[in-house]
């Protein structure tokens, strides 16, 4: 009775587990430039000296959907969402480099140009700093050019460039921090072939039909999983009770 105890224990410990990374896609559905993740178990099978054991379920590595949301024209000239493949680097927190499609770009006080949540855009050189200017503008292959505060209207100067990659998808992945970083931990060379378009936005690849389906779906099996359990309890308590008795 321990074999179905266990088992129905740890199939409800991985429901879990895939109700709350399904929860965080949903509660990102409006972030723009998210990827949602995917909940990965697998059997990992127990096999002894001499007989065959049981099968457990294991969580595997987090897995992410790297498909592309859907274009929403703003008409911002600091929004800019990536066409195709490819991705923003930015300065995470800590330091080090990390990717996003968020490009729902803003200039702060001190002329550093950031993201939605805060981290400085990477260029040639590093943060970008933008310099006091009467009008901004971002072209497709990632070059600021600003007008000069108080210069003619033909004066234009060219700032920095977005430094824009392309790495293989399957040599990232996404830390506690939520932002996407390469495994190795080791900077992605810029690609000039990766293009932006200005006044646009993208949006999050969360379906929230198919999330909130999920939803229903998982909490219904966690269900049945404690249910399970309760009926291993029962028997088990049975069981004893008739070895009491003879």
């Amino acid at each position: 009775m321990d074999r179905f105890m266990y088992l129905a224990m740890s199939g409800a410990k991985e429901n879990l587990y895939a109700q709350a990374i399904n929860n965080h896609n949903l509660a990102n559905a409006t972030t723009h430039g998210f990827r949602q993740s995917l909940a990965d178990a697998y059997t990992a099978p127990i096999r002894g000296p001499v007989y065959d054991s049981r099968d457990y379920v294991q969580v595997g590595n987090e897995a992410i959907d790297f498909s592309h949301g859907a274009l929403q024209s703003t008409g911002r000239d600091l929004d800019v969402a990536i066409q195709g493949e490819g991705f923003i680097a930015v300065q995470a927190p800590d330091g080090g480099e990390a990717y996003t499609r968020a490009g729902n770009l803003h200039v702060d006080a001190t002329g550093m140009l950031l993201t939605d949540r805060g981290l400085p855009v990477l260029g040639g050189g590093g943060p970008i700093t933008v310099p006091p200017d009467e009008s901004i503008l971002i072209g497709t292959d990632g070059t600021i050019t600003i007008r000069p505060e108080g210069s003619a209207p033909n004066a234009l100067a060219a700032v920095d460039r977005i430094r824009l990659v392309n790495p293989d998808i399957q040599t990232l992945e996404r830390k506690e921090d939520g932002l996407i970083r390469a495994a190795d931990g080791q900077e992605v060379e810029a690609d000039a072939n990766v293009r932006v378009i200005t006044g646009m936005l993208e949006t999050s690849n969360v379906n929230t039909v198919a999330a909130l389906t999920r939803m229903i779906e998982l909490s219904r099996t966690y269900e049945t999983q404690i249910k399970m359990m309760e009926t291993a309890n029962n028997i088990e308590e049975n069981h004893n009770r008739l070895l009491g008795t003879s």
